[in-house]
């Protein structure tokens, strides 16, 4: 009898860990907002698959960032960043402070920890507006510590500097696209020292110098390139010393330049696609990963571009061969991920939005502001599974691990799962 159960037993737990994702950093695993977890709740409240609600010491719109039984996340404390550790039963494990001082963005959205940690298992990194990026161990023990301000030159973004690191292969990657500096920068993750640091050149103007954007990679097999996103371009990058691989313009046209385009919402990268977004309902691309060079309108290594329609702060996710673009006012269009064709572009649920959709378990879920998240079907029309609602007010993405959502809020952090 007991020989006959233990194969199942193994083929169950070992099914329960295939499935089991960290979520290192804001976009997840694969850096795409997609999660292969499954058996995720649908419906939530207060009440409803509330596992725990853990109180902040302040707000901030940063993603947690999830590795086994350890949830890291950054916050304002009174006048001091802070980087927070908590175990997954909600409780806080301890806090160390990064910098001092916050700017306020959007009349409150928004402040100077709005980056996101991320973690590979042994160290978490956070960076704040401030420009201090540190090192922790899992303990809480500082292992490096550096201003990006002292080491790069001071900033000077209109709405503070939002952008978080991107972790992967050792490396930190960073884009500081400002007035004064328009950067991108490799780290060792396990010391603080500089890779390689390229200038990134552009003829933007005015308010377009400021890109909040995050970088995003682009993974297929053994071949990656950084994705970063502002000032009027996207351009990919080698990994190995920041060279341009190529360069997607147009974004904001020169013969009728809006001078206040600047880029929030990131680009999304799958195995065979691209998704570079604009601002203020301008235009989305679609780029084949195999371009080079200069790509302009309708050019050689464009799949597809659509003239309107980008979010303006939610990033875009690719998810069962869509595109799915959630503005900030509460329309969700759903593209064909080949051909950039519409299937459709339709309001959800009117309210704010300032996080990114994420998808898993055949579910794409929306964030409002208001508390309000709403499930969507990831199919050809709009089918919403449920609209659920928690008491507080929510900028930050979600964060998916082991069986559960967790939604960060401006007062607290919130594990939801099937009780």
């Amino acid at each position: 009898m007991k020989s006959s159960l233990f194969p199942v037993a193994l083929l169950l737990l070992t099914t329960a860990l295939t499935f089991a994702d960290h979520w290192p950093q804001w976009r997840g695993p694969n850096h795409d907002a997609v999660s292969r977890e499954s058996g995720l709740p649908t419906e939530w409240s207060d009440t409803k698959n509330l596992l725990w609600k853990a109180p902040l010491p302040g707000m901030g719109s940063a993603t947690p960032a999830v590795w086994g039984e350890s949830i890291f996340l950054t916050s304002e404390a009174g006048n001091e960043l802070v980087l927070l550790c908590l175990g997954t039963d909600g409780k806080v494990r301890w806090q160390r402070k990064l910098g001092e001082g916050s700017s306020k963005a959007r009349g409150g959205e928004g402040n100077s920890a709005s980056p996101s940690p991320c973690t590979d298992g042994k160290l978490v990194f956070g960076l704040v507006g401030s420009g201090d990026l540190v090192a922790f161990d899992f303990s809480g023990k500082e292992v490096w510590h550096l201003n990006a301000q002292e080491r790069y030159g001071k900033f000077s973004y209109d709405f503070g500097m939002h952008s978080s690191p991107v972790l992967h292969d050792g490396r930190l990657y960073l884009q500081f696209i400002h007035p004064r500096a328009q950067l991108v920068i490799a780290l060792d993750a396990a010391t603080g020292k500089e890779v390689w640091k390229v200038n990134r050149p552009s003829d933007g103007k005015a308010e377009c110098l400021n890109s909040y954007a995050t970088p995003c990679l682009w993974l297929r097999g053994n071949t990656a390139r950084l994705i970063t996103h502002g000032n009027d371009y996207a351009v990919a990058h080698e990994l190995a010393d920041g060279k341009e691989v190529w360069r997607l313009g147009n974004l904001n046209p020169k013969d009728r330049y809006n001078a206040t385009l600047r880029f929030v919402t990131s680009p999304v990268a799958v195995a065979d696609l691209i998704v570079i977004p604009t601002a203020k309902n301008g235009a989305v691309v679609g780029v084949k990963p195999d371009a080079t060079g200069v790509i302009g309108t309708e050019g050689v290594g464009e799949a597809w571009r659509i003239p309107s329609g980008t979010p303006d702060v939610p990033s875009p996710v690719v998810y069962e061969g869509r595109v799915f673009l959630c503005r900030e006012s509460g329309v969700l269009t759903c593209l064909d991920a080949k051909t950039g064709k519409q299937f459709y572009s339709d309001r959800f649920y009117p309210q704010t939005y300032r996080a990114s959709p994420v998808a898993a378990d055949g579910k794409i879920i929306l964030t409002a502001k208001d508390g309000t998240f709403t499930v969507v079907k990831p199919g050809e029309k709009l089918e919403i599974l449920a609209k659920n609602k928690l008491s507080d007010q929510f900028t930050a993405s979600p964060a998916i691990s082991n069986g559960r959502l967790y939604l960060r809020g401006f007062t607290a952090l919130h594990a939801i799962g099937v009780k």
